[in-house]
């Protein structure tokens, strides 16, 4: 069933005193930039450094007294599930593809959850993570296709909008869309006149395929700097899909390069360390794909990248993604 905005506050109460409050501010750059007030939700602030937290305890705290629970993920969702688990002294099992950053899966297991590599996509880690409901008894909490993950992100919309209701514009990094239809639906709840766009990269974007083809789809896992936005959505979605097709007034698409740009932006101008993922707002204002009218922000969504590529690029050396190279250049201001 989807959830409602009742979800989201029940979320809130859920979470409180343990992932909610993040720090919301302005970036002085980014604002002069877009000739108007831009906000940064800092969730890589979190205990486990990404906003993932905030649905994965919501979703752990209704699974009752099952044997344990299991989830496929590119990192963050994992290590979300993997401390609410640990909080409440349950087994945990994460299934992870072999494209998942190394520092993603050492970081999983320093929370005592058990860690699976399946495949080389999100599909195949999920597949893992099914038989592990079947053969074994555990509970799979979906990293975005699930009620209470989707109201537990959704609580971001609230707190942002409780401290800034004049935000106009809200650009929510996005995926398999746990995070923009939970922002999305408390967000307009709140004010039906608020514009929410999801922005993902340009490879491999599956919630950006399903939507334009009006069903779910799959599509081609590749490398990526903003890797926690890769997988697939489920051929059998039964939430986000939707929500995010109802809900977000649009989807825009940015490259690896102006992904690799925003990200030394954020560094030299805001002083802050984030994943590709983190950027793609920033990406889509600098290059012009999105226009902004007023009061507008952004979810700096987690911080668990992999150092060495992350100097790489503040260095502005060169970056690898499988087949793709993308040229490193100096950050100029």
């Amino acid at each position: 069933m989807q959830p409602t905005l009742a979800d989201i506050h029940a979320a809130a109460n859920t979470i409180r005193g343990i992932a909610d409050a993040t720090p919301l501010v302005p970036s002085p750059f980014m604002s002069e930039c877009a000739g108007a007030e831009f906000l940064l939700k800092l969730e890589n602030m979190q205990p486990i450094g990404a906003f993932k937290l905030r649905g994965a305890l919501n979703a752990v705290a209704g699974v009752g007294d099952a044997a344990g629970v299991t989830c496929c993920s590119t990192g963050n969702h994992g290590r979300g599930v993997a401390y609410a688990a640990r909080a409440r002294g349950m087994r945990a099992v994460v299934c992870m593809s072999e494209l998942v950053p190394q520092a993603k899966v050492d970081g999983i297991r320093a929370l005592g959850a058990e860690v699976h590599i399946k495949g080389r996509s999100q599909d195949d880690a999920l597949a893992q993570s099914l038989r592990l409901v079947r053969e074994e008894g555990l509970v799979e909490i979906s990293p975005f296709d699930d009620p209470l993950v989707i109201a537990g992100q959704g609580t971001i919309g609230l707190e942002i909008l409780s401290a800034r209701p004049d935000v106009t514009t809200l650009l929510v990094p996005l995926s398999g869309g746990g995070l923009a239809a939970g922002v999305a639906l408390a967000a307009k709840a709140i004010n039906p006149g608020i514009r929410v766009v999801g922005i993902t990269m340009d490879r491999g974007a599956a919630m950006y395929e399903s939507i334009r083809a009006g069903k779910p789809v799959e599509v081609e896992e590749v490398a990526s700097l903003a890797d926690s936005l890769g997988g697939g959505i489920g051929l059998n979605n039964r939430l986000s899909f939707a929500m995010c097709r109802d809900l977000l007034d649009e989807v825009v698409l940015v490259s690896e390069d102006e992904i690799y740009h925003a990200m030394q932006v954020l560094y030299y101008e805001d002083r802050i360390v984030a994943e590709g993922a983190c950027v793609v707002g920033l990406a889509a204002v600098l290059n012009g794909k999105v226009t902004l009218d007023g009061p507008s922000a952004t979810i700096v969504t987690g911080r668990n990248l992999d150092m060495p590529t992350f100097t790489r690029i503040v260095t502005g050396q060169d970056v690898d993604l499988g087949d793709v190279t993308v040229k490193g250049k100096p950050y100029v201001s």
